[in-house]
């Protein structure tokens, strides 16, 4: 198998459609995500392949869609939630720090979401 040389922003456009395609669970949510594609183009045809059922525009409100994403995922789903930029992402601060981080303790364990940060891009996905 020849390797192939991808961009960050390729390489995650490619794992998304991979997780949208393999598991009916996952969504991506976010700021311009869908018909626009992202603000880094990201995810750029993915509302085409998978609808706007699973490809949703948010409001600019980065605390209420990241709560929406954290709620999500306690309930079976697997949202990826785009926030734009590093430094919206601190308007979701509370619902990072203070609800998913300690979804697992506050509930005796019956409860977990986790969740990866990179550069614009939250995953919370059920343990």
């Amino acid at each position: 198998m020849k390797n192939k040389t991808l961009t960050y922003r390729e390489a995650l456009k490619t794992a998304i459609g991979e997780a949208m395609r393999n598991d009916e669970r996952v969504f991506l949510m976010g700021e311009d995500v869908g018909n626009y594609g992202g603000c880094y183009a990201v995810s750029k045809g993915l509302s085409e392949e998978f609808g706007s059922d699973r490809v949703i525009d948010t409001p600019l409100s980065e605390s209420g869609f990241v709560g929406a994403g954290i709620g999500a995922a306690i309930g079976g789903m697997r949202p990826i939630v785009e926030v734009m930029t590093v430094n919206f992402s601190l308007l979701a601060l509370d619902q990072i720090v203070n609800n998913a981080a300690t979804l697992r303790h506050m509930s005796g364990n019956q409860i977990g979401v986790a969740f990866g940060y990179t550069y614009g891009h939250w995953v919370p996905a059920n343990n």
